[in-house]
């Protein structure tokens, strides 16, 4: 095997990350609104250095961006929905015009392949149930499915975005 056979496994590889690095990971899930400085004082660096891994955080991908979190129902989106869909369709060209006309759908929170039982998996948020017929009926009209099913949800009893960011393990 030569280098260029390795080097794609190699920039594939995730970087390991320091305890420093996992502490601002928490820290910004937490409140990406906080200055570097006031990160800084949380993971035990100046400012200067933090905004450093920060950046290198931003530019390796780890971060993907910084958000501001909306409550859904205090702007009218009261309905979620989990939509399992099953395909009778498994080739490359409908599985890329679904994912095409399920990612332009701004309804759409989350979409997954699943392994199981069913094929696809999304979040759905809609005010009402009127709209999530108009929302049902263009996913239908997309591309051919085998089978839809709806689950609604009555209580949202857990919710968060921030990742569990494991521990260093001692090597």
């Amino acid at each position: 095997m030569s280098d260029a056979d390795l080097a794609p496994a190699v920039l594939d590889a995730p970087r390991r990350l320091d305890a420093i690095d996992r502490k601002i990971l928490t820290v910004l899930q937490d409140d990406a609104s906080l200055s570097v400085a006031e990160i800084g004082d949380r993971v035990g660096l100046s400012s200067t250095p933090c905004w450093k891994r920060i950046q290198r955080l931003e530019a390796e991908g780890i971060i993907l961006r910084r958000v501001a979190l909306v409550d859904q129902n205090k702007i009218g989106l009261g309905i979620t929905v989990f939509v399992s869909v099953e395909s009778g369709d498994h080739s490359d060209a409908w599985l890329k015009k679904f994912a095409n006309a399920v990612s332009a759908m701004p309804e759409v929170m989350e979409f997954y392949r699943m392994a199981g039982d069913v094929d696809y998996m999304l979040r759905v948020v809609v005010a009402d149930m009127q709209n999530y017929d108009v929302f049902y009926k263009k996913l239908i009209s997309a591309v051919a499915l085998k089978n839809v099913t709806s689950r609604f949800a009555m209580e949202k009893i857990k919710s968060v975005t921030a990742l569990p960011v494991p521990a260093l393990n001692p090597a």
